[in-house]
């Protein structure tokens, strides 16, 4: 069959998310796939925000793709708002079949129905094939990030 559906995650897709979070050596560091509890917490938190998107791809039943969008209404720019994506994730079998693309082609729509005036995003300065992914499909590397722990 090998349908795709783009939506919102819910409860049920937490674990498959979390999942595919710690399946590379960075989110291997930080997120803890055994206890979903504040992953919970976050999810409901999301859901009753309007400017959140968690959405996660579903091929078959089976959740293989997620990225978070936030729009953000601001000042700058003659008070535009913005879009921002994080947390792009694809499951290892699904790598280089063209699903992240499409991800980010989901995004770059949404925050153009929700009259963004740019899309931005960051990725680890270690993420070199992210990097190229990106560009491809018509990002700058722009600015220079800064993260600040708390």
């Amino acid at each position: 069959m090998n349908t795709l559906v783009i939506r919102p995650a819910g409860p049920g897709d937490l674990a498959p998310i979390v999942a595919m979070l710690a399946d590379d050596p960075l989110g291997a560091r930080r997120e803890s796939p055994d206890d979903l509890t504040p992953y919970r917490t976050a999810l409901d938190l999301l859901t009753a925000d309007p400017n959140q998107y968690l959405m996660v791809a579903v091929r078959d039943g089976r959740p293989v793709g997620t990225l978070q969008l936030t729009i953000i209404p601001g000042l700058s720019r003659g008070g535009a708002t913005r879009a921002l994506i994080e947390a792009v994730r694809i499951h290892a079998d699904e790598r280089g079949s063209g699903l992240g693309a499409r991800l980010i082609e989901w995004a770059v729509d949404e925050s153009r129905r929700r009259g963004c005036a740019l899309v931005q995003l960051t990725s680890d300065a270690t993420r070199t094939d992210a990097h190229r992914f990106y560009e491809k499909l018509g990002f700058t590397g722009s600015h220079v990030g800064f993260k600040l722990s708390l």
